[in-house]
């Protein structure tokens, strides 16, 4: 082979090399990337959408992670995209949103296998749990868990469109996402309008939809919040609370010169070692329903007992602590029965029957009333303890699934896990209704109340989580993720520093800490369709003057509660002291009316006697003709005529 051979085989691997460069920047061109499945980084390479702001430089210029505005998360975590968290990488494609944005089951391909429990949903969607497709609720992107084809003609009907929130933007077909997925890159709305017109300002419109401060970005915006308070859901700002932010006080907390100070109510007492408050008085019991009846454990799982195996069948507990009495709903039957927890040998009474069935049953130990929920009827209703009288009070509710109340501050509370899960409120009488929670919940079956913090507990089996707010909706916090002891929780306690529940998958009844689901203990095992929990403890239930139906009414001395008028009345009874005294004056003026009475008898009958001597007179003068005589007589009768006038 000559010098021409020699440099013809010098320059064939170098020329490759220049063709294949090419045909590399040839195929990182604008126009071959995906432009609905693929993202297109600085450098003209191409990645998948859902990679794009995931806190991984899935792009060799990193131009993938550029303008998210999230943090990164650490090498072992996933970050979701925009709900600013880090989730443990075994959460990923199990089907469940444990981000909050489906972003940690986008481009999951698992759920294809035949074995699956999942349905794929699409490329860059998520993966759907069997049980929800066909519920009459949209969870595909593209609808496709509702088709005809897939579910036939006998689908449920598809959830009504509603109006978006000022914080949501509304796609073209109606659906609404939050504002934030607005140009982001990634289309959330099945026709891509949220990515249109990306060029604009968003927040000239509705300022983007925040409640402070809104920041436009040379793609999408943001929103932001003042110092001293925390953005929440995206495009809310609310005032941080040092102590709830912090969350390690059992009970009071006390922020002063950026310290915290915790302490106890009076009926608790401080561990000086692991400065938890614990009850005084008798241990706590942890009374439950089940398939075998109803059972009880110790709140730490050392001492088991079953008080009353003839009640077989799970459903809602609720507890009366002064005679530590149970009522007791049995799933799908509507009646209600009372039981002593004591273990003692009378049968179970019967107190309410109605038609339907109770999904979730509350004591007000104040007032003496049962309030439960009930799904046949869409209502919350209320009843009196010993049975005697009920009545709706609060009607139109989808899917009321559980109830808890307050009756020191008059507050009563209801989750309903329909089309549009909801958490709310009104007074003891159903007035003054708010919404407490309406985002992020998918299927809310079991509240609860921290009552020495004022927060509300609730379980949610859609997100598997266990989360809390205030009594005024604020300060939300998921204490409790999916930690293979929450697939189906079923009911939920809180008591001293953890929240307690029911599980039927894993047949386990569990808790863990109320501050950030850690110390998580499985208390007892192989529990048959484990029903509704409770916790049955004299400090739960404390003494003192009741709202009277509407907070801000103090009644001093009990209040009275009518069932049988037009709605439910509550009236403040007085005192005996106040009672004393009006029925002293009631009886003053009975005897001063009689006194008038008898008065008035004795000086018109002295009137008519007088009248009717004088004309005996009269009539005696006339028959003597005497002239002055009658005259002296007509005088005195004109008189006793003027006198009478």
């Amino acid at each position: 082979m000559g010098h021409l051979g020699r440099l013809l085989l010098l320059l064939t691997p170098l020329s490759w090399c220049h063709i294949r460069g090419v045909s590399g920047a040839a195929g990182r061109s604008p126009f071959a990337c995906h432009q609905q499945l693929e993202f297109r980084c600085s450098d003209g390479s191409c990645i998948p959408r859902p990679s794009v702001c995931d806190g991984h430089a899935d792009c060799e210029d990193g131009s993938d992670e550029h303008r998210c505005g999230h943090f990164l998360c650490k090498k072992d975590e996933f970050a979701c995209r925009s709900s600013r968290r880090c989730i443990a990488p075994y959460l990923r494609c199990n089907g469940v949103d444990d981000c909050g944005d489906w972003s940690d089951e986008a481009s999951c391909q698992n759920c294809t296998a035949p074995d699956s429990s999942f349905f794929f949903c699409g490329p860059s969607d998520i993966c759907l749990p069997r049980n929800q497709l066909c519920d009459g609720r949209t969870d595909c992107r593209d609808g496709r868990d509702e088709a005809r084809q897939l579910c036939g003609l006998a689908r449920p009907r598809p959830q009504t469109s509603r109006a978006c929130t000022p914080s949501e933007f509304q796609c073209g077909d109606g659906q609404c996402i939050r504002q934030s997925w607005r140009c982001d890159l990634s289309p959330d709305c099945s026709d891509g309008s949220d990515e249109d017109n990306c060029d604009q300002n968003e927040c000239q419109v509705n300022n983007g939809g925040c409640s402070h401060r809104c920041v436009d970005q040379p793609l999408g915006f943001h929103c932001d919040c003042p110092n001293h308070m925390k953005l929440v859901g995206d495009s809310h700002c609310e005032e941080v609370d040092a102590c709830l932010e912090s969350d390690v006080c059992d009970q009071l907390c006390v922020h002063t010169n950026g310290s915290l100070s915790c302490d106890c109510n009076k009926d608790y007492q401080m561990n000086p070692t692991t400065r938890e408050c614990k009850a005084k008085g008798d241990g706590a019991q942890l009374v439950f329903a089940s398939s075998k009846g109803i059972r009880w454990i110790s709140i730490t799982g050392s001492e088991y007992r079953e008080p009353a195996p003839h009640l077989p069948g799970p459903g809602p507990v609720a507890a009366l602590a002064s005679n530590r009495t149970l009522y007791w709903a049995r799933h799908g039957q509507g009646s209600v029965y009372r039981v002593s927890v004591d273990g003692k040998t009378e049968d179970s009474v019967l107190v309410l029957k109605f038609q339907g069935s109770a999904s979730g049953l509350a004591v007000d130990w104040i007032h003496q009333l049962l309030y439960w929920t009930s799904v046949e009827s869409g209502s919350v209703n209320v009843g009196l303890l010993d049975g005697s009288a009920q009545r709706l009070l609060i009607t139109g509710l989808d899917k009321p699934s559980a109830v808890a109340v307050d009756p020191l501050q008059g507050l009563l509370f209801w989750a309903h896990c329909g089309s549009s899960p909801k958490i709310e409120r009104a007074g003891l009488d159903g007035r003054d209704r708010m919404a407490l929670v309406i985002s992020s919940l998918r299927q809310p079956v079991a509240i609860s109340l921290d009552m020495p913090r004022q927060l509300l507990y609730w379980a949610d089996q859609g997100m598997r989580s266990i989360s809390r707010v205030n009594l005024e909706g604020r300060h939300r916090k998921t204490v409790v993720e999916s930690n293979g002891y929450l697939d189906r929780p079923v009911g939920l306690a809180v008591f001293e520093g953890f929240v307690y529940w029911s599980e039927e998958v894993t047949r386990s009844i569990c808790r863990a800490s109320k501050h950030n689901g850690g110390n998580l203990q499985v208390l007892l095992s192989n529990v048959t369709s484990p029903g509704g929990v409770v916790v049955i403890q004299p400090v739960l239930q404390q003494k003192g003057p009741s709202e009277c139906g509407h907070p801000g009414t103090v009644c001093e001395h009990g209040c009275t509660v009518d069932l049988l008028t037009e709605r439910l009345e509550f009236s403040c009874t007085p005192s005996d002291a106040t009672f004393a005294a009006i029925l002293s004056l009631i009886v003053f003026l009975s005897v001063l009316l009689v006194g008038m009475a008898l008065w008035w008898w004795r000086e018109e009958f002295r009137t008519s006697r007088s009248l009717r001597s004088l004309t005996d007179q009269s009539i005696s003068l006339k028959e003597s003709q005497d002239p002055l005589l009658t005259q002296g007589l007509h005088e005195t009768l004109l008189k006793l005529d003027l006198d009478s006038e």
